[in-house]
């Protein structure tokens, strides 16, 4: 009896852990969002690509996966927070800057999160007769608030990056430096004029701060002068290709 009943929860935890893949029928239009302070708002473009309404809640959280819009707790407003979308339409939502609400770094970039959750419509007809599992489908994207005084060009920043190797637990690393007031997101990185991107060499580098990134794979640590290709992602969600070097 015991081997019976071990049996069944076992097919019941392969059950749960089974959990089929769903797409979002509510596409956001981009894959980031930078808010130019001086413009005072920006506006998000969803639309409905599926054959059934939706409903669609949005906010906006500073870094917490767990957040709702009740604990959520920003100074920026999105209207219409919760809504009705019909199929194959299109919505726009707008995002303002709530001046006072929560002080935010004018020398630099801060990061916050949109988060556009999916609820689909409940079953009718004859499927709302069966046995139906329903996804609640939340997308997050990277909210940047950008200050309307920050020096330089954002498109130019990586540019200015820095790299060095540095000891790093069992192995090296390279340590990026970002001497700029924006984030800046690498997505690919290789050694030499001709490397083979390396493996887990990606990340986002806060404002005036470093990211280590382990080189993998690397027989040995790489000298001074060594050519670095890398690619970032630009305010559109596009690939940029660089150039630097390892320094001293």
């Amino acid at each position: 009896m015991r081997h019976i009943i071990a049996a069944a929860c076992a097919v019941l935890v392969a059950l749960c852990l089974y959990v089929p893949g769903a797409d979002a029928s509510v596409v956001i239009g981009g894959t980031r969002v930078v808010f130019p302070a001086g413009q005072g708002e920006v506006t998000v473009r969803l639309s409905n690509t599926a054959a059934h309404p939706a409903l669609v809640e949005a906010w906006i959280d500073d870094g917490d996966v767990q957040s709702t819009p009740e604990t959520a707790n920003t100074p920026f407003l999105i209207t219409p927070p919760l809504f009705r979308m019909e199929a194959n339409k299109d919505q726009s939502l707008r995002i303002l800057y709530v001046a006072g609400a929560k002080p935010l770094p004018t020398d630099r970039e801060s990061l916050f999160w949109l988060n556009v959750l999916e609820i689909p419509p409940k079953p009718t007809g004859e499927a709302a007769d069966r046995n139906t599992l329903q996804f609640a489908i939340r997308s997050r994207l990277k909210f940047f608030y950008r200050p309307a005084t920050l020096p330089g060009d954002a498109l130019k920043a990586p540019d200015q990056l820095t790299f060095k190797t540095v000891s790093d637990g069992d192995g090296t690393a390279l340590e990026v430096h970002n001497p700029t007031p924006y984030y800046i997101t690498i997505s690919k990185l290789s050694l030499g004029a001709n490397g083979k991107p390396i493996s887990g060499a990606e990340g986002m580098v806060v404002p005036f701060g470093n990211l280590r990134l382990p080189l993998r794979g690397e027989a040995r640590a790489p000298v001074a002068g060594t050519p670095i290709v890398f690619t970032t992602i630009n305010d559109y969600g596009a690939g940029d290709a660089h150039k630097g070097s390892i320094s001293q």
